[in-house]
């Protein structure tokens, strides 16, 4: 399984011991010194490396799975990155994501356009409001399951939109 942007390994605790072996993908160096350390308490052993998602290591259809989180809104082409993840998975292969995406609420969608500049400068590059899940499916991953809700990290910031699902590489 590869993690594409892993952060602070905060993933690492939920892999099931049926995970083999994660190979965590991070840009930022302080980050990724802080996977390091969680990819020590890891339940499965976990590889922690620099790199990022337009650039994966690995073969061709080398990895059973790939795990984005909150990654697909940082990268400079989301598109690109998903072509990358496409050519590292295996066919038949599972890209499990969980990302911001454009509100189907009007007022909602139009404040994030709004705050989008800005929210990008202060989040790592995050554009919360793209199609995440139109960008997913156009770059040939068939959506097996996709769940939407609202989500506010405090009382403060507005309840954006996410996506969790599945797709499989056909």
């Amino acid at each position: 399984m590869i993690e594409i942007g892993a952060g602070n390994g905060l993933n690492f605790a939920h892999y099931p011991t049926t995970v083999t072996r994660v190979l965590a993908v991070e840009p930022d160096s302080t980050l990724r010194r802080h996977a390091h350390q969680a990819a020590q308490r890891a339940p499965v052993p976990v590889e922690v490396i620099a790199g990022h998602a337009d650039a994966l290591p690995g073969p061709d259809a080398a990895f059973d799975a790939a795990v984005t989180s909150l990654v697909l809104c940082t990268v400079p082409d989301p598109a690109h990155a998903l072509a990358e993840i496409g050519r590292v998975v295996r066919p038949s292969g599972q890209l499990r994501f969980y990302e911001h995406v454009r509100s189907d609420k009007p007022a909602l969608a139009r404040l994030q356009d709004l705050i989008a500049p800005v929210w990008a400068r202060l989040a790592a590059g995050c554009r919360p409001n793209h199609d995440t899940a139109a960008v997913i499916a156009a770059s040939g991953f068939a959506i097996v399951s996709c769940e939407r809700f609202g989500f506010s990290p405090c009382r403060f910031v507005p309840r954006f939109a996410h996506i969790i699902g599945t797709a499989y590489r056909p």
